[in-house]
């Protein structure tokens, strides 16, 4: 009886195990668990650029739904990798999403300018599920779009979000001004939509 214990316990053991690195194996292609894995968490991953046509072709796309799991080595590297690439001095910017990388998963940073000391926080499978009439206009560049910015007038002034925490939680909140036009920026990214798209569609507003 003992040893028939000991053997199912040694094959739960085994399968759990084996469950979970086929989950951890799947959260990523292998073209993105190679990007990902090729350096440490402190070092900054390539920013595609649209001016790169295999890069233009991939930020077309979209990108789909990451399992929360603040045990997943690969994720949690990623989730790191992207905070430098977003905080170095080559790319810096004030978002970044992860198609931004090559890695067409739900994920962004954003950085909160409606909080105190301006942190970056990091958001798995955001969705906006309300936009507010009243628009605003500002000024808006990009890290996939090398040398250029312009203002654009059709962004909300707030939105209302729901998104994943990495523990798995999920949450509802309200985002106003500048921090609103970040995360539409960067949520745009994640559904192959560039800030280029909507000031097209604002000049042919304009120029019918």
């Amino acid at each position: 009886m003992k040893n028939h214990f000991f053997s199912i316990f040694t094959f739960l053991l085994f399968f759990g195990c084996s469950s979970t690195k086929n989950a951890v194996k799947k959260s990523f292609s292998k073209e993105e668990f190679k990007l990902i894995m090729n350096a440490d968490s402190l070092k900054p991953m390539r920013v595609y650029k649209i001016t790169d046509k295999k890069d233009s072709v991939l930020l077309r796309n979209k990108s789909t739904y990451i399992k929360p799991n603040s045990k997943n080595p690969v994720l949690q590297n990623f989730i790191k990798r992207l905070y430098a690439t977003v905080k170095d001095s080559m790319s810096m910017g004030v978002g970044i999403a992860a198609p931004q990388v090559g890695v067409l998963k739900n994920i962004i940073w954003v950085q909160r300018f409606d909080k105190v000391d301006f942190p970056f926080e990091v958001y798995l499978n955001p969705k906006i599920i309300n936009y507010s009439e009243q628009k605003q206009t500002i000024k808006e560049g990009c890290l996939s779009i090398p040398d250029r910015s312009d203002m654009l007038n059709s962004r909300s002034k707030t939105i209302a979000i729901e998104y994943d925490t990495m523990q798995g939680k999920h949450k509802t909140e309200t985002v106003e001004s500048f921090t609103a036009v970040i995360f539409q920026h960067e949520i745009d990214h994640l559904n192959g939509i560039l800030y280029l798209d909507h000031l097209r569609k604002e000049t042919r507003n304009i120029n019918p």
